[in-house]
């Protein structure tokens, strides 16, 4: 479209874009407020917003309400597939990825962890909470239950140090205990940030966030994982891959 015959919210939206482009706003850098863009470009806001909301369909704007609009970073993108490969499918896309363990320790099966792991209401389970980072920007909080009477000694200092330093649960469970980490299910679902999720991911309290729940299984086919993964809406983009070998 000639640029002359262009509306005017598209002709802002071009120079935003172009700014953004030439690197005046930088990932993650925050916009001059509504009525100061509105200033600048001699509208009204309502034409300001409409240039805005143009910049984030693209995925070059995100607006977190209260906060203000920000220059969005490039989308994630996660294979739901049958290995659990995180770290690999992240790195392979040229993010540097690590992760910022949280929390580890036996509790007691809910109702939820004994369903998906298929044992009893209060069997003790270990939990491992994790935050993951790509880049360094904290993308997202899993936390893993692995049935104690399955793994007895997961929980020893030998191997909470060695699980420290790989940082990696496929690997951890594969050379200690032989055990491979095949993915059997995952439900994807949308909700809203809960409040210790929303300080680790720097979200605010309404953002909404897709949170997968897993059920992983070994070569046996035995349940040995049940995972629920929180993952920023705004950054990861999960997709379903069919394995379509033998």
């Amino acid at each position: 479209m000639n640029h002359e015959l262009m509306p005017i919210y598209a002709k802002i939206a071009a120079q935003l874009r172009e700014n953004i482009h030439q690197g005046t706003y930088q990932i993650g850098d925050q916009l001059p407020t509504e009525t100061k863009l509105a200033e600048q470009f001699a509208v009204n806001r309502h034409t300001l917003r409409q240039a805005i909301a143009l910049l984030k369909n693209e995925g070059l704007l995100r607006v977190d309400q209260g906060r203000g609009t920000f220059v969005a970073a490039k989308t994630i993108r996660y294979a739901i597939g049958k290995r659990v490969r995180y770290n690999q499918t992240l790195k392979g896309q040229g993010w540097q990825t690590r992760f910022q363990l949280l929390r580890i320790l036996e509790v007691p099966a809910d109702q939820a962890v004994a369903k998906g792991l298929e044992m009893k209401l209060g069997e003790p389970v270990a939990l491992i909470e994790r935050l993951g980072l790509a880049d360094e920007e904290a993308i997202s909080v899993s936390t893993g239950y692995f049935p104690l009477q399955r793994f007895p000694d997961f929980l020893a200092p030998h191997n909470i140090k060695i699980f420290r330093e790989k940082q990696s649960i496929s690997w951890f469970l594969r050379q200690v205990y032989g055990c491979d980490h095949i993915r059997r299910s995952t439900c994807v679902s949308a909700r809203i940030v809960q409040p210790d999720d929303a300080h680790w991911l720097q979200l605010p309290l309404n953002q909404p966030i897709l949170l997968a729940e897993s059920v992983n299984v070994d070569q046996t086919g035995n349940v040995i994982e049940y995972g629920v993964t929180r993952f920023r809406g705004d950054r990861m983009e999960l997709f379903f891959e069919n394995d379509l070998t033998v």
